[in-house]
């Protein structure tokens, strides 16, 4: 089995990103802030493409940035910002 530096250090970066990708989904899902949650979500987005560039699927990996931040992240923070209600807040 033929393992080169540059491999073993591939293989850590891919174990870092999968492990902050799985920390800001859960970030996403147990956050009180919607604002907070959508920027978790938006940086998880960033990490899943860093992830398929690092598995040499760069086509896969713009088309993330550009299609998933680009336009359904910018989206939901619009939609989040343009609302009246007040979220995040516990009132009573």
């Amino acid at each position: 089995m033929d393992t080169t530096i540059g491999s073993i250090i591939e293989m850590i970066v891919f174990a870092i990103l999968a492990l902050a990708s799985i920390v800001f989904a859960l970030f996403v899902v147990t956050a009180r802030d919607v604002v907070r949650a959508a920027i978790a979500l938006i940086i998880t987005m960033f990490i899943v493409a860093a992830l398929y560039i690092l598995l040499n699927a760069q086509f896969l990996g713009v088309i993330q940035i550009l299609v998933y931040i680009g336009a359904i992240g910018v989206l939901i923070l619009f939609a989040v910002m343009l609302t009246k209600k007040e979220f995040g807040t516990d009132a009573e």
